[in-house]
């Protein structure tokens, strides 16, 4: 059902309860661990396949209370003091707290095997439809013998039944505790985080006895703040799937946007990068703060690379779809965008610029996920972010030693092939 309004009849319903424990049968593979082969068959690097094996472990702590925090690069986790889960208190959440480009869809796919091949219900809910396009042909493809159902605002699929669905974070308000495993990609993303409603919506789609996972790449405080007090079992993935060092951004001093649009002309500071990039045949994302800025900007960049496709794009584009879709393919070498494409879009050969990289529209969290659209292919591992303000903020040099620390950690614990280039 759709959510209704103030004059319109609710009803809610409730599934059945939750999968069984291990060992207690209903699903095709009761008494399955959730280790060894449920892992290794998805082909996974060292660091994907240590959260993923203590993601499962957490979930099969069915009518127990969560593992304790770890570290992806942990040994062993410690098994916590059990307890009895009651029916009406807040499900068990798990965080897989993992770096852009780190491959979280993959690691996902060994929990809704485990929880499908029991007789489950799963939701991977996303807050914004671009990624839920994104993401539905690679989870098809994953799971090509499970009906799945893709949900979002005018999807056609939006009356049909599955035991896979993918979903916008607004669609979770349909549901009522109806599945077994909720994923929730992209928790600090525009419109979930700091929607009260969307978590409560979340939480109500979940059964009482069902089970939470969360994905980011940049948690919010709130939830660091769980995991320092050990209230939040999590595995950190410090290292992409390909095992080279996240691109470090460079800075360039440079006029602001709107001084640029006025003078008609771009700095040479901006312009040498850029056409590194344009000869180096990488796809190039600018990042702009504002949507009014997007036509204006794209065709003076139009002036300096005569005969290279340009465009923008925004969230009130009705052509955005297609346009990322002729990116993506080579069809559109610069793309001028908002925050909009910051998370969730995966593009070969990606080189990153973030114009007025100082504006306040910009924060630490947001900088780091613009910067995770370069070098996340495995046959372009490096490539180039720019951070191009006049001034230099706290939330670049956030945003840079949370990439830089990353890197480190990856390095120490031997997922990164080669270290970070100082």
């Amino acid at each position: 059902f759709l959510p209704p309004r103030s004059c319109a009849l609710l009803l809610r319903g409730s599934s059945a309860g939750a999968v069984p424990p291990p060992g207690a049968g209903g699903g095709t593979a009761a008494g399955l661990a959730p280790t060894g082969s449920l892992v290794d068959r998805w082909g996974l690097s060292p660091a994907q396949r240590s959260a993923a094996g203590q993601a499962l472990r957490f979930l099969a702590q069915a009518q127990e209370a969560p593992l304790p925090s770890a570290a992806s690069n942990s040994p062993a986790n410690v098994p916590a003091p059990r307890r009895s889960y009651h029916a009406g208190s807040r499900p068990p959440r798990f965080l897989l707290w993992a770096v852009t480009g780190a491959g979280k869809t993959e690691m996902i796919f060994p929990l809704l095997r485990y929880t499908l091949d029991r007789g489950g219900r799963v939701l991977v809910a996303t807050p914004r439809r671009d990624v839920v396009l994104e993401l539905a042909p690679r989870v098809a493809k994953a799971f090509p013998e499970e009906p799945m159902a893709v949900l979002y605002g005018g999807s056609p699929q939006r009356w049909e039944n599955a035991r896979l669905i993918l979903a916008t974070t607004h669609q979770l308000l349909r549901f009522y505790h109806a599945f077994d495993l909720v994923v929730i990609d992209e928790l600090d993303a525009f419109p979930y985080h700091n929607d009260p409603m969307l978590g409560f919506a979340a939480e109500a789609a979940c059964k009482p006895d069902g089970r939470f996972i969360f994905l980011s790449a940049t948690p919010p405080l709130h939830l660091q703040k769980e995991i320092r007090a050990g209230r939040l079992p999590h595995a950190k993935v410090s290292a992409r799937y390909h095992g080279c060092p996240l691109p470090v951004p460079e800075r360039i001093t440079m006029v602001g946007v709107e001084l640029c649009l006025r003078r008609h002309s771009l700095p040479p500071a901006l312009l040498r990068p850029l056409r590194y990039s344009v000869r180096r045949g990488a796809q190039i994302f600018i990042f702009v703060t504002r949507i009014r800025q997007i036509a204006a900007f794209s065709q003076l960049l139009r002036s300096y690379f005569p005969g290279l496709p340009i465009e923008g794009t925004s969230s009130t584009d009705p052509g955005r779809t297609d346009k990322v879709l002729a990116f993506r393919e080579g069809r559109i070498r610069m793309l001028v965008t908002t925050t909009i494409l910051e998370r969730g879009v995966t593009v070969p050969k990606s080189d990153v610029y973030i114009v007025d990289a100082d504006s306040d529209l910009f924060d630490e969290a947001s900088l780091v996920q613009m910067a995770g659209r370069a070098g996340r292919s495995k046959d372009d591992p490096n490539g180039k972010v720019v951070f191009a303000a006049p001034a230099w903020t706290k939330s670049q040099r956030g945003a840079i030693r949370q990439i830089r620390m990353m890197n480190a950690v990856a390095y120490k614990n031997g997922f990164l092939k080669v270290k970070e280039v100082q």
